[in-house]
């Protein structure tokens, strides 16, 4: 009775203080992702009021936040326009792991971490939170922009890779054999491809087959789909987040409209624990020992992201302002860069602190990154198109 009474209080006192940071970030205009950072830092250990009863059930929570943020990324797409951008965005894809991968594996062996450090950082630096991203899309209603998907191609390239990565890097850091090693990955990979043929192929039967008149029934049923594939998926070596996607790209017409409808307030409640959870799970006193390694790898990942997302928006015709969008849109890291770091952590113990440190950098900076990197581009190049211009006229004064 104690222990439920405690739980009720404090689960009572965390959601309050995400509704009251909400609200304040609301006001300000800014995104709250990085207030819900900082109230997970108070509450966790090593925090001002750690929590004692609730941490069990908020990482549960922050485990259906993340689904249900890429379930919804996926209702905003079909799996005919999901399959066409990955056609047309494949270079995109292998730039991105070019110019992302390449810094944290530089970085490990740097830092004398050895091949599997670095293949544990590159996999940190290469991966942008498609949780983090989906919900500051939302927050900047930037859902229907030209370049969203171009983003959204990235991320589940990226998200794909992961169904390939985790699987190579467990098998790594296990030191088990060829064998035991190939089976897991081709299992990975089989299991991917298959969904995703479902998706594409048979998403109008799935859609009909879940499609009710009664809300209740469908929420019900999205609901118990979703968290069913995900689990399978998770079970099958692909992230649970890649199947949740998958369930919402193979959704469409009316019944992803009524589902994005039912599903919005319990999509950013649970979205909202997720990254109370990263905070909680995080030492602050960890993180100053290795601040200046993680801050030095976050700007010149900053860099990469805007590079990537700028190159791919190009390629896909979008205009400057919209490419500075898509670059800045995919700085934030998050919860499969906290994976990585999990199973990597056993085997190189200082691959912790710094990928977490990196990540908290990153998934505060990123909703400013969003919002700010277009702006700010715009303004530096309107400076220079004026100091072009009023060139001509100095050098004639000076002739006169």
């Amino acid at each position: 009775m104690h222990d439920t009474t405690t739980m009720l209080i404090e689960l009572g006192a965390v959601v309050l203080g995400l509704g009251l940071v909400g609200r304040l970030a609301g006001r300000l205009g800014l995104s709250p992702i990085p207030l819900y950072l900082l109230i997970g830092l108070a509450f966790g250990h090593g925090g001002l009021i750690p929590l004692s009863t609730t941490e069990d059930f908020i990482e549960i929570g922050a485990e259906i936040g993340v689904i249900l943020l890429l379930l919804m990324l996926g209702l905003e797409y079909t799996a005919t326009e999901l399959a066409d951008s990955l056609k047309t965005q494949y270079p995109s894809g292998l730039v991105d792991l070019a110019l992302n991968a390449t810094p944290g594996a530089v970085a490990g062996l740097l830092l004398g971490w050895g091949p599997v450090g670095a293949l544990a950082l590159a996999g940190v630096t290469y991966i942008s939170s498609s949780g983090v991203i989906a919900k500051i899309l939302t927050d900047l209603n930037r859902l229907g922009n030209r370049e969203t998907p171009v983003i959204l191609g990235i991320l589940v390239m990226e998200d794909l890779a992961m169904a390939i990565y985790l699987p190579v890097l467990s098998t790594v850091l296990a030191g088990v054999g060829l064998a035991s090693g190939s089976l897991t990955l081709v299992i990975a990979l089989g299991t991917a491809g298959i969904a995703f043929y479902v998706a594409l192929r048979h998403g109008r039967f799935i859609s009909k087959a879940v499609s009710s008149d009664n809300p209740e029934m469908l929420l019900l049923v999205v609901l118990g789909l979703t968290l069913l594939v995900a689990g399978v998926a998770q079970q099958l070596q692909v992230s649970a987040a890649v199947g949740a996607f998958l369930v919402g790209i193979a959704l469409s017409g009316e019944v992803a409209h009524n589902t994005r409808r039912l599903l919005t307030p319990l999509r950013d409640l649970f979205a909202a624990v997720f990254f109370v959870f990263f905070g909680l799970s995080t030492d602050p006193t960890a993180i100053p020992p290795v601040l200046v390694p993680a801050l030095l790898l976050a700007i010149v990942t900053t860099g990469t992201k805007i590079a990537t997302g700028w190159w791919a928006a190009r390629r896909a015709g979008i205009g400057p302002r919209g490419r500075f969008r898509a670059g800045g849109a995919l700085v934030a890291r998050g919860e499969f860069s906290i994976v990585i770091a999990g199973l990597a952590a056993a085997t190189e113990p200082r691959i912790a602190p710094v990928a977490t440190a990196y990540v908290l950098i990153l998934v505060i900076v990123g909703p400013f990154a969003t919002r700010w990197t277009e702006p700010v581009a715009s303004r530096l190049r309107e400076r220079r198109a004026e100091r072009r211009a009023a060139t001509p006229v100095v050098a004639a004064e000076s002739g006169a």
